[in-house]
């Protein structure tokens, strides 16, 4: 943890949404709007801070990309800490409790983003554990896509999360393909590489369903995702749906561990994060060590 000042930190996490309709994703970018760019601005507003406070985040998602369930860290100095709570009465026990605080810190955060900017929404602001990483502590992501088949009843209001698909899809045969990706899998075929990085990902849940407004919605988890790997599996098995490929092809791509024009990675506007899942306080550490270890198949098995 940093130590600022020669005050004694603390550790603080947000939980938060947003529409990412108008952003240029979650990282800071020069010239360009951003959430955590928007995050940060207000927070050093917040907190009188000579330099604004730098954002650890859980899931960083791309432009265009929503999220309801966002994790974000910071670390402050007691003064600034105590210049963001004030003083926290409840006029009946003398005292708030700390949940309580923490949605009176998320609120005074609130306040100032909604000076400038729409569509970001901080529920929470708790202290936690120094071990608390909101990137590497995470177990799992969980991520929600929506897309409407040709021939489905178009809904302006839910526009803006949906994508549309120019034809009529089997969901049936989405959810066998989906099936056939599920599982610890080397994943470079749907990701764009990094250079050092690994693809191999362990993806837990890829269920598809039908919502009230007659849209079809995936669920998708994993402990982690490499970058446009949601979109480009599930564009991967929306090709299998229209047809294009079958899902015999769709395995043997998977295993190939090659980029492939066989499918198109689905548009932004359809992805929504929805939660990240973090372990009980006395497993933080040790998850962090664990994620950081480089993972590889076991060729043998």
């Amino acid at each position: 943890m940093n130590f600022l000042n020669n005050s004694p930190a603390a550790r603080v996490r947000l939980d938060l949404a947003y529409d990412g309709t108008d952003y240029s994703g979650w990282a800071l970018q020069p010239g360009l709007r951003t959430v955590q760019g928007e995050l940060e601005s207000a927070l050093g507003v917040l907190l009188r801070a000579d330099q604004e406070p730098r954002l650890t985040v859980g899931g960083r998602t791309d432009a265009g990309v929503h999220a309801r369930g966002q994790v974000a860290h910071l670390d402050v100095t007691a003064e600034q800490l105590a210049k963001w709570t004030g003083r926290v009465q409840d006029g009946r026990s003398g005292e708030l409790s700390e949940a309580e605080t923490a949605r009176l810190r998320a609120r005074r955060l609130n306040g100032v983003l909604n000076r400038t900017t729409r569509g970001i929404a901080v529920h929470s602001a708790r202290i936690v554990p120094e071990t608390f990483d909101a990137r590497f502590s995470a177990l799992r992501r969980r991520y929600e896509y929506r897309l409407r088949s040709s021939g489905a009843r178009r809904d302006p209001l839910t526009a803006r999360f949906t994508a549309d698909v120019a034809h009529r899809l089997d969901i049936d045969v989405m959810q066998r393909a989906s099936d056939e990706l599920l599982g610890l899998n080397d994943f470079t075929t749907f990701c764009r590489a990094r250079e050092g990085s690994t693809a191999v990902r362990d993806l837990l849940c890829f269920e598809w369903r039908v919502t009230e407004d007659g849209a079809f919605a995936a669920r998708i988890e994993a402990d982690a995702f490499c970058h446009s790997m949601v979109r480009a599996i599930v564009g991967a098995v929306v090709a299998v749906g229209t047809e294009r490929i079958e899902i015999d092809e769709l395995v043997r791509l998977r295993d190939a561990r090659t980029r492939t024009s066989r499918f198109a990675v689905m548009p932004a506007h359809g992805l929504s994060l929805e939660e990240i899942t973090y372990p009980e306080d006395k497993d933080l550490a040790a998850r962090a060590e664990q994620t950081r270890a480089r993972r590889v198949l076991d060729s043998s098995k």
